[in-house]
C-alpha cells in the first residue's frame, strides 16, 4: 500500500494535511520532524509533506531537519515553514516579509506547472506567514506569486522538490484539494488502495483473538470517539466489555440520560454510570482562569475515573478508550524531545496515564489510526444511530468552557435550559444539519433589562454557531432573523435569569470556536 509521511515541524493543521490525503484514498500519517532518517527510509514513502509551523528558520532553536531528506529521490512537498525551511537548507534565501500576509489572499500563476495543473490562472489562497522566500535555491523555478509574496510557489520538477509558501489543506484555499491531489497522484504515482471496508471486521476478529476469556474496561464520555469504540468491542466480546461514564454535570440537558439510555439498551456490555457533578462544582469553587479550569475538572474526571477503576480492574482486564489519531499527535505530543510539538492553543486531557498502582493485561484503541470523519464511517457501518453518530463536538469540560468566569450550579442550570432551547429550535426548522456546530454561552456580563413594569439587572447569553469543513478555520453562521428571534424571545421569557440576547459574529480565525 502506497503511504504518504507528513512531518510535522509544529503547525496547527498537520492533521488536516493527512486527512486531505487520506481523502484521496491514499494512507497518510503523522510523525515528529525529530524522526531519524534511517526510519523514514524503511518505510518506503512514496512522498513526503512538510507541514507548516510557528517558528522562523532563523531561530536556531526552531525545528529543522537535514538536508540529506532532500536527497532521498522522493518527492518532497514543503508547505508554509515547510517551504521557507526547503528554500533555507538548499541556499536560498527567508527574509522577514516587508508585508506579512494573513487570510485569503489572490495568488497568480506565472507557468504551467503538473503542481498547479486544473488550478485557474487566478484564485484564491490562505495565507499565514511572518517570513517568506525573497529567492529561490539553484534549480527552482517560481510558477506563482502574490501581491507581497514573489515566491508563493516554485519548484524543482527534475529533483521533484515543489513548495507552497500558503495552506492547500484549508479549505478556504479555492483549488486546495485540487493542488494536493496533483501532488499525491501526479508527482508521487500514489495508487488509491487505503480502504476502510474491511475495518470493523478486522478490529473485532483482533480484539477477539486478543482478550480471550478476558475482560475489558472502558473509559465512556458519551462521545463519537468512545462510543464507536464501545460498539466495536462490545460486538467482539458482549458483557467482557465494561463501560464506565462519568457524569460531572457538565453535559448539556438531559445528556447524561441519553447516554446511559443508549448504551444500556443498544449494546451488549455492562454499563457503569457515575454521577458526580456536586462533588465537580465543589472543586471548581472560586476559580475564573479558563487553563485552571480545564485542569482542575480533567484532574478531578481522572481521579473519579481511576478511583472507580481500582474496584473493577483486579489486574486480570485490557483497559480500552476512544483514542483517535489526533489525540496521538495533539498539541505537545508531536515532539519527542519535548523542543517543538504542535502549538499549544489549549490544554487537553487526552492519553491520561494509568496510575501505577492500577494494572491492566494491556490497551486496547481501536480507533487510533482513524479521524474524526473517518470513525463517523464506522459508526455508521456499526448501525449506531446517527443522532450519536452525528453528534456536534463537544468538548471534554463540557460546559466549563462555556461558562465565562466561576463555574456555579445556577448558571449551569440557565445555560443548560439557553442551550436546550436554541437546539430545540435549531432542530424544528431543520436548521441544524446546515450548522456544524452550535451552542450557548454564559458570558458572565450582565445587562440592564425591563420585564413588564420592573428594572431588571440579568445575565447576557451570547449564541455561537459556525459552519466548517474542518474546524482549522471556520465562518460564523448566518442564521435566519425569524429563527435568531424565536430563539431569542423564548429563552428570555422561558429561562429565569437571563433578559438579553447577543449573537457571535466572529470567524476562526481570529477568534477559536469555543469561548475558552
Amino acid at each position: 500500500m502506497d503511504k504518504i509521511l507528513v512531518l510535522d515541524f509544529g503547525g496547527q493543521y498537520n492533521q488536516l494535511i493527512a486527512r486531505r490525503v487520506r481523502a484521496l484514498n491514499v494512507y497518510a500519517e503523522i510523525l515528529p520532524y525529530t524522526t531519524e532518517i534511517s526510519e523514514i527510509k524503511k518505510n518506503n514513502y512514496k512522498g513526503i509533506i512538510f507541514t507548516g509551523g510557528p517558528n522562523s528558520v532563523f531561530d536556531t532553536s526552531s525545528p529543522h531537519y537535514s538536508k540529506d531528506i532532500l536527497e532521498l529521490g522522493v518527492p518532497v512537498l514543503g508547505i508554509c515553514y515547510g517551504c521557507q525551511l526547503m528554500a533555507w537548507l538548499l541556499g536560498g534565501e527567508v527574509r522577514t516579509a516587508p508585508v506579512s500576509e494573513y487570510g485569503k489572499i489572490t495568488l497568480v500563476k506565472d507557468k504551467n506547472s503538473i503542481l498547479l495543473e486544473d488550478v485557474k490562472s487566478e484564485s484564491t489562497v490562505w495565507m499565514s506567514h511572518t517570513d517568506y522566500v525573497s529567492k529561490v535555491p539553484k534549480g527552482f523555478d517560481i510558477t506563482a506569486h502574490t501581491e507581497n509574496c514573489p515566491c508563493a510557489v516554485f519548484e524543482n520538477p527534475e529533483n521533484r522538490l515543489y513548495s507552497l509558501q500558503f495552506h492547500p489543506e484549508v479549505t478556504h484555499t479555492e483549488f486546495g484539494n485540487t493542488i494536493i491531489s496533483n501532488f499525491v497522484k501526479k508527482i508521487c504515482l500514489c495508487s488509491s488502495e487505503w480502504q476502510m471496508d474491511n475495518f470493523v471486521e478486522s478490529k473485532i476478529s483482533e480484539i477477539r483473538k486478543l482478550v480471550g476469556d478476558k475482560k475489558v474496561i472502558l473509559g465512556l464520555s458519551g462521545g463519537v470517539d468512545s462510543s464507536v469504540a464501545a460498539a466495536i468491542i462490545s460486538r467482539a466480546i458482549g458483557k467482557q466489555l465494561t463501560c464506565v461514564f462519568v457524569d460531572h454535570g457538565l453535559m448539556r440537558k438531559g445528556e447524561g440520560d441519553f447516554v446511559e439510555k443508549t448504551f444500556s439498551q443498544l449494546f451488549d456490555m455492562n454499563f457503569v454510570r457515575i454521577n458526580c457533578g456536586e462533588h465537580f462544582l465543589n472543586q471548581l469553587k472560586g476559580i475564573t482562569d479558563p487553563e485552571e479550569k480545564r485542569k482542575c475538572i480533567s484532574r478531578e474526571f481522572y481521579n473519579t475515573f481511576w478511583n472507580e477503576i481500582r474496584e473493577i480492574a483486579g489486574g486480570n482486564a485490557y483497559f480500552a478508550q476512544g483514542t483517535i489519531y489526533p489525540d496521538r499527535i495533539e498539541s505537545g505530543h508531536g515532539a519527542t524531545d519535548g523542543k517543538a510539538g504542535s502549538a499549544v492553543i489549549k490544554t487537553h486531557h487526552n492519553m491520561g496515564k494509568i496510575p501505577s498502582d492500577v494494572n491492566f493485561l494491556g490497551i486496547i484503541e481501536p480507533l487510533k489510526d482513524l479521524f474524526k470523519d473517518e470513525v463517523r464511517i464506522v459508526g455508521e457501518q456499526l448501525n449506531i444511530p446517527k443522532d450519536l453518530v452525528w453528534r456536534q463536538p463537544f468538548p471534554g469540560p463540557g460546559l466549563g468552557v462555556r461558562i465565562i468566569g466561576e463555574i456555579t450550579a445556577e448558571k449551569v442550570r440557565l445555560l443548560q435550559d439557553a442551550d436546550y432551547i436554541l437546539r430545540d429550535e435549531m432542530f424544528k426548522n431543520g436548521y441544524e444539519k446546515q450548522l456544524s456546530q452550535f451552542f450557548c454561552v454564559y458570558t458572565g456580563s450582565k445587562a440592564v433589562g425591563v420585564m413588564g413594569d420592573h428594572r431588571t439587572y440579568e445575565n447576557v447569553i451570547a449564541i455561537r454557531a459556525v459552519t466548517t469543513d474542518d474546524f482549522m478555520t471556520a465562518d460564523w453562521a448566518k442564521i435566519p432573523y425569524d429563527i435568531l428571534t424565536t430563539v431569542s424571545n423564548r429563552i428570555t421569557n422561558e429561562v429565569r435569569g437571563i433578559n438579553r440576547i447577543v449573537y457571535d459574529i466572529t470567524s476562526k480565525p481570529p477568534a477559536t470556536v469555543e469561548w475558552e
